[in-house]
Parts: structure tokens; C-alpha cells; sequence
């Protein structure tokens, strides 16, 4: 098994902790050697994880991709806004792309990296993570062997969590559309693509609704100050309030905002960063709901719930066929497979997943180092570019519907007048 090695733009979350890794757990297979990335602490911690030299660590990507190409593969989890750039520098300097989600807030620049990874005949794969799982994978198994017959509809549920909804979207980085990206994007278009992937048509329109119904000022606490350790009245009513949790069962949250995990670490960066703002009183213009209809090829229609405003983070989804029902929870991890004919009802109860998204952080990376390996040109990955571009288009028209109060947008009209755009 050939070695590859890879440099990592982006050393946040999901690039220093979901995909780097595995380089740490199966270093025969992985080799880091360079890291961009502007905030010096996480740089430098990359690098003593990685024992990447002084020389390779950068505060720039600019700098990182100049010159030589340093490795096999690029990691590229940037902000969303800041994909682009880095992309197709990337594509046009010889490396394989492992891209994360969305590929941009911008269509024009979705087709823009999708185009330049196949004039650069280079992978450029999309981190659509659950692709990977045991459990997406499987459903996906029972539909193509056709156990439930042809695919009538399908019901999607994204159950983003109360406190994961206030602490990414309210407070943290995806808060602010302008920022990052609209919420069907940024937190959705795995459920875009899921549902893409296992219908396997193209689809022909999309109608939305939704708002941000909740997190806003009108439902602030009468006396509320900005900030929830500046004395709220409502310390002890509001199940959003940043010092309770952030100091008691959501303190594991914490490192996402502050190197400093001891309580008065996290005490400082509440009266200082917007993890300790009022979730009424924030700069937050994504939605807390959201509802998406959809009609693909040959009459298979689909709908998908968003919510933030549930007990647990899962994804719950039932999928109805012409011989059969599938009906999935990834909390338990458990499939039902119901069969119209025998009424026998088959339940598949999968194993415990390792890591991240259901398992999907590092089996994306490992397929990614296969298809690197064995790559041909003119193939494609599992979640390439190409087939992520569908459903992010998917998430564009879901959006853009949604700003018309529902109006159906037709995706042929919709992606004709992108691209003409781009011409």
C-alpha cells in the first residue's frame, strides 16, 4: 500500500479533528506534511501533533500553495465563503482535492471548481461524510437490490438538537448566512445529497418554507442583557442560557471556542466571544426551521424537515417502495425493512460506529486515499464534485424558493440560467 502524503488548509474543527487524524491513526497509510492556517495556536498544534517542521506551517494558504507541489492531496476545510481560492489553486498545482461541505455559498463557484477538476483531471471529492456511514450505505444496498421495489416516496427528518442549533447557528460560525451559507446549505446539504443519492434521478423542482421563527429579538426575556453572565433574569427559565450550559453538560462545546477548558478559561471567552450573547440578541439570520418539497424523474417525490428545536441529534428517514418500506433512525443506528408480500419485517441493528458522522469522518478519508492511489482519468468518487454540484443546486433552489414564500423552481431553468451566467 503506497503511502501518500497531504497538506491541510484549515485547521479548525473538522480539519484538525475530524480528517487530520487519521494520518495520527494509521500513519503508514498518511502522512501530513504542511498546514495553512491564519490563527496561530491552532497552526501550531497541527504541527506538533503532525511533527510538520517550522518551515511547513503557514499563516496563508497563498503561501502554503505556492512553488513546489508539497504532497499528494490537499485537505481543504477553510470557511465555506473561502473555498473557492484555495480550490482551484489547489486543482491547477497537481493535488487530489478532499474538499469539505458546502462546496461554496456561490453556484457560480461550485461550477467553477467542479469544471477545473476535470480540465486538471484531478479528483476533487466533497466531504458528504455519510455517503460513507454503515448505515446510509446499507439503505442504499437494499434499494439498488431492489427489496423494496421501485423508490415512491421518501420522508427525511434533520433533527439539528436545541443546544447544537444555538451553539453552532445562533452563536457560532454558521450563524449569519452573508457569513457562511443559508442553512439548507451549510447544515443540509448532506440531506440534499443523501436523498439525491438513493433516489438516483434527477430532480425536476423543489418548493420550501421556512423561517427564523424563534431565535430573534421579539422573543427575548423582558430584561435580558446581551450577554448571559452580565445577570439575566431568566438564568434559571431559559434552557439556552451560555454560563449553565457551557459550565455543566454542554462543556464538552467549549473547545470549540477556547484553548482554555477550566472553567475560568470558559468564563472568559463567554464575556468576550459570541458563545456568551443572548441567543435573542445575536447577529444570527439562518433558519431554526425549514421544510423542502421535492419531485425527481418518473413522479419519486421527496420531503425534508429541518428542525432545531428537538431532543436528540439524529437523522430519522422512511422510504416507501412499490414491495416495501425502509424505515431508519442513525440515533440507534437500526434499519426496519418492511415486506409488503410476507409482512415480514427485517431489522438490521449495526454496529457501534468509531468517529465522527456515523463513522463517515474516516472512511471518507480512507476511500479518498484509495481512489488517490488507483486513480484513472476520467474517474470519479463516490461524492465527487459532479454529483455534489446536483444537490447543491438542490439547496440553492430550496433557498431561493423559500425567499419567494414557496414558489416551485424548476431545477433545469434554474441551473441554465447559472450557467449562462458563468459563461
Amino acid at each position: 500500500m503506497k503511502k501518500l502524503s497531504a497538506v491541510l488548509i484549515g485547521a479548525g474543527d473538522r480539519g484538525a479533528r475530524a480528517y487530520a487524524p487519521f494520518a495520527l491513526k494509521y500513519p503508514h497509510e498518511l502522512d501530513i506534511v504542511a498546514v495553512a492556517d491564519p490563527n496561530v495556536d491552532r497552526r501550531h498544534k497541527v504541527m506538533k501533533e503532525h511533527q510538520i517542521s517550522e518551515e511547513n506551517g503557514f499563516e496563508s494558504w497563498e503561501t502554503l500553495l505556492n512553488g513546489t507541489q508539497r504532497a499528494d492531496i490537499a485537505i481543504i476545510c477553510t470557511m465555506d465563503r473561502m473555498h473557492l481560492g484555495p480550490t482551484i489553486a489547489a486543482l491547477k498545482s497537481g493535488y487530489h482535492v478532499l474538499l469539505e461541505k458546502p462546496m461554496s455559498p456561490d453556484p457560480l463557484e461550485c461550477i467553477e471548481m467542479e469544471r477545473t477538476a476535470r480540465e486538471q483531471n484531478r479528483l476533487l471529492t466533497i466531504c458528504h461524510v455519510l455517503r460513507y456511514t454503515e448505515f446510509w450505505s446499507n439503505i442504499k444496498k437494499i434499494i439498488d437490490e431492489g427489496q423494496i421495489g421501485e423508490v415512491v416516496s421518501v420522508q427525511l427528518n434533520e433533527n439539528v438538537e436545541f443546544m447544537h442549533m444555538s451553539h453552532s447557528f445562533v452563536r457560532g460560525n454558521w450563524k449569519n448566512k452573508e457569513q457562511s451559507s443559508p442553512m439548507i446549505l451549510q447544515k443540509s446539504c448532506h440531506d440534499m445529497d443523501i436523498l439525491s443519492w438513493i433516489i438516483d434521478k434527477p430532480c425536476l423542482r423543489v418548493s420550501s418554507y421556512g423561517s427564523l421563527m424563534h431565535f430573534n429579538e421579539n422573543n427575548a426575556p423582558l430584561g435580558a442583557p446581551d450577554r448571559c453572565l452580565d445577570g439575566c433574569p431568566a438564568e434559571n427559565d431559559c434552557p439556552f442560557h451560555a454560563g449553565r450550559y457551557y459550565l455543566g453538560e454542554g462543556k464538552g462545546w467549549a473547545r470549540k471556542f477556547t484553548e482554555d477548558h477550566t472553567n475560568e478559561g470558559i468564563i472568559s471567552a463567554l464575556e468576550t466571544t459570541d458563545y456568551g450573547k443572548c441567543v435573542y440578541k445575536s447577529d444570527n439570520n439562518v433558519v431554526d426551521h425549514q421544510v423542502v418539497n421535492m419531485e425527481f424523474e418518473g413522479g419519486t417525490t421527496a420531503t425534508f424537515s429541518m428542525c432545531g428545536f428537538t431532543r436528540e441529534q439524529t437523522r430519522i428517514v422512511q422510504i416507501m417502495g412499490t414491495k416495501g418500506e425502509i424505515r431508519g433512525n442513525m440515533e440507534d443506528n437500526s434499519i426496519s425493512l418492511f415486506n409488503f408480500l410476507t409482512k415480514h419485517e427485517s431489522i438490521i441493528r449495526l454496529s457501534e460506529p468509531i468517529g465522527g458522522h456515523g463513522g463517515g469522518d474516516a472512511k471518507i478519508v480512507r476511500s479518498f486515499l484509495n481512489e488517490v492511489r488507483h486513480y484513472d482519468v476520467g474517474v470519479t468518487s463516490l461524492s465527487s464534485a459532479s454529483v455534489s454540484l446536483r444537490s447543491h443546486l438542490m439547496a440553492f433552489a430550496a433557498e431561493e424558493s423559500r425567499m419567494q414564500k414557496g414558489k416551485s423552481i424548476e431545477l433545469d431553468e434554474y441551473y441554465h440560467e447559472i450557467a449562462l451566467t458563468s459563461v
